[in-house]
């Protein structure tokens, strides 16, 4: 892992919560994408040394639509910077971490992205995110 890449942030309504991040914390907005493949608006937020994403789901399909339902607005997962990511996968796998991929896919920002289990990592959503 080189370094926290970013902590992923479920929110409802990105519009609603962005002025907190940007007037009340007065951290810059980068930029506001979709990730259609995972049904995602995505805010990205300068917090300093580290990247905070702010994740509205588009529609029920979407995973963090199902988390918010579950658990509610707040802290979806944390991010680890990789290189050669499908090297790191294979060396999680042996040793024995579940991922919920079997394949790195397209993420936010045009990264290539993969999830750890919750279940393989004391509760609690990593991804691995290899910048293009």
């Amino acid at each position: 892992m080189k370094k926290v890449d970013h902590i992923g942030i479920a929110v409802r309504d990105i519009n609603s919560v962005l002025p907190y991040y940007t007037e009340t914390l007065g951290c810059p907005l980068l930029k506001i994408e979709e990730v259609a493949s995972e049904n995602l608006r995505v805010a990205f937020i300068d917090a300093g040394n580290i990247k905070l994403e702010l994740l509205e789901p588009l529609n029920e399909e979407s995973a963090v639509y199902k988390f918010l339902e579950k658990r509610g607005e707040g802290i979806h997962h944390i991010a680890f910077g990789v290189e050669g990511i499908e090297a790191r996968m294979a060396e999680l796998r042996e040793k024995g971490v579940q991922l919920l991929n079997e394949e790195p896919k397209q993420g936010a920002g045009g990264a290539l992205v993969a999830f750890l289990h919750p279940k393989s990592s004391n509760g609690v959503l990593y991804e691995l995110c290899e910048k293009q």
